[in-house]
């Protein structure tokens, strides 16, 4: 007479685990999602931007929306004029109005460029701007992972969700063990994803060192990413729990009625 309530329990105490950490996941997904779709996960913090670009007339913007432009190049005008880096953009605050016969204006726009799919791939330099220097391998190698680990990410959760899915119309708890270990490798991608971008602006901040009057810091973007990781191993786990402890409670369960 004791067993119903028992698997009622067993029931209940699983669908709250599951419902949680499909709400975790959740949240991780638009997380990260938003993370890869904003360009704040540098920011540069100058001084006085309005007399930077004054100084140097439309040259920095000019060269900043240039196909030509370097790294060197557009990463000077991001120290200059208060720049933020996206996985995908690069923004810098300029004047509306640049030009050189113009007054410094207070009034300040913030325009941005996208990164190519080919600069995505492009190798980096010992020296930044320098292609006679030679490839710097590790600067070349962490660019493009922390462009292709996210979307990684996402693809496993989505894989993931799939089979959670399938999961619910069998209604069966196994194949959330699946779901479990997909976000669990979706976590590693992002924190992967994490590790390989603090790695490469040190290494970038090595070779082109910040001026005096420019801070640098992670933004919120960058914060997003961070948090989405441990959300993803915190519903892998939950996952992983339900599934694996269901099974040997059912196991027991059988063993126990067969007795």
């Amino acid at each position: 007479a004791s067993l119903p309530p028992k698997g009622a329990m067993m029931d209940n105490r699983f669908a709250t685990a599951l419902v949680i950490a499909c709400v975790l996941s959740l949240i991780s997904t638009i997380y990260l999602a938003a993370s890869i779709g904003t360009d704040f996960w540098y920011e540069y913090h100058t001084l006085s931007p309005a007399e930077n670009v004054s100084e140097a007339g439309r040259s920095i913007w000019e060269e900043f929306v240039s196909k030509d432009a370097d790294e060197k190049t557009y990463t000077d005008a991001l120290f200059r004029c208060n720049g933020t880096v996206g996985l995908w953009r690069r923004c810098i605050t300029v004047p509306k109005n640049s030009h050189w016969y113009s007054p410094p204006e207070t009034d300040m726009t913030t325009n941005c460029i996208s990164f190519s799919l080919s600069d995505q791939f492009v190798e980096k330099y010992i020296e930044p701007g320098n292609h006679n220097s030679g490839t710097d391998l590790n600067r070349t190698y962490l660019w493009r992972l922390q462009f292709l680990l996210p979307f990684v990410s996402i693809g496993l959760m989505c894989f993931g969700a799939l089979i959670g899915l399938c999961a619910c119309a069998c209604r069966s708890l196994y194949p959330a063990i699946a779901t479990g270990v997909l976000h669990l490798l979706a976590g590693l991608c992002t924190l992967g994803l994490v590790g390989c971008y603090v790695a490469g602006i040190e290494l970038l901040h090595k070779k082109l060192p910040l001026p005096e009057d420019v801070r640098g810091e992670f933004g919120w973007s960058f914060c997003l990413a961070c948090v989405s990781a441990p959300l993803q191993f915190m519903a892998a786990a939950l996952f992983i729990w339900a599934a694996r402890t269901n099974r040997k409670e059912f196991t027991l369960l059988k063993a126990y009625r067969v007795a």
